[in-house]
């Protein structure tokens, strides 16, 4: 048996419990693949990372949920950063990450008293859902009327693909229950994507939209408490298909997680650099405990 020490971080929130939890592994480059995943699996949590020496970057990061790798995880991100800093391995204000979705600059400053982080995510992409919208409302326990036809249903990355589901109104989204089994059926064009239903109407008014996050079902996992590539992905959706005259740069602020419990926010900047869009997410993160597993 293999003794693995992971830190168990809260990303998105300053309070314990709350947010999305993060498992970090600072000596990644001690496991093999199959080990990770196994690592991941006995964490439980929906993605848990891990921290490699890097030939292009201050350090490359590996993100695995219990059933497989992904390329990019942003709250996974924001817990290995804040870990390394805790432990007094990180005291750069600017650093890059080596991640399987490009090499990513890092900054990271002190805000009353807190730490704030800030990741550069890839260059978004979209692209169009052609299934049926019905069996798509349906799949997470929602009816067609409840979708917001006056706004695209359409898969978008920033490092990772999620179809974004405008919803008409925040109530339906405690209603929500996720048939995980049913959406690969449904996504036609991408049937391992997750599924991240958005709103224009939210909980706190100083917030600019809200989401919950469906996985995939290979991922192992169920919900996703606060998404950080998938709320930068939805910085590009305002900017291209909601508001395509918003000044930039400009910031949205994204709550999540409240249906579950978890609720936390990601600050989403949205800027334009020689007529492409560039996203970045921030958000704060907190230290909940040591664990300790054994893999075989």
């Amino acid at each position: 048996m293999v003794k693995v020490s992971v830190k168990h971080i809260d990303a998105f929130s300053s309070i314990p419990e709350k947010g999305n939890p993060a498992g970090v592994v600072l000596n990644g480059e001690d496991y093999t693949e199959e080990q990770m995943l196994a690592i991941a699996a006995a964490v439980g949590f929906n993605e848990t990372a891990f921290v490699i020496p890097s030939q292009v970057a201050d350090f490359r990061i590996r993100y695995f949920t219990p059933g497989h790798e992904v390329n990019l995880c942003g709250h996974a991100t924001m817990g290995t950063i804040y870990a390394l800093r805790m432990k007094g391995l990180v005291t750069k204000s600017v650093l890059t990450i080596e991640t399987l979705a490009g090499v990513l600059p890092i900054q990271v400053r002190e805000e009353n008293n807190e730490v704030l982080i800030t990741m550069q995510q890839a260059t978004p992409q979209f692209q169009s859902f052609s299934g049926s919208k019905s069996d798509l409302a349906a799949s997470i326990g929602l009816r067609e009327e409840d979708l917001h036809s006056e706004y695209p249903i359409v898969y978008g990355s920033t490092g990772l693909w999620t179809l974004i589901i405008p919803v008409k109104e925040l109530a339906s989204f405690s209603k929500m229950t996720p048939h995980t089994e049913e959406f690969p059926n449904i996504l036609l064009e991408m049937p391992k994507a997750s599924l991240h239903p958005i709103c224009f109407e939210v909980r706190d008014p100083g917030n600019d939209m809200h989401a919950r996050h469906f996985s995939a079902p290979h991922s192992g996992t169920i919900e996703d408490a606060i998404t950080g590539t998938a709320s930068g992905v939805m910085g590009a959706y305002y900017k291209t298909f909601v508001d395509k005259d918003i000044s930039l740069p400009a910031t949205l602020r994204v709550e999540q997680g409240h249906e579950i419990n978890k609720d936390g926010r990601v600050y989403v900047h949205v800027k334009e650099v020689e007529e492409q869009l560039e996203i970045s997410i921030s958000g704060k993160a907190v230290f909940v405990k040591d664990i300790e597993i054994e893999i075989v």
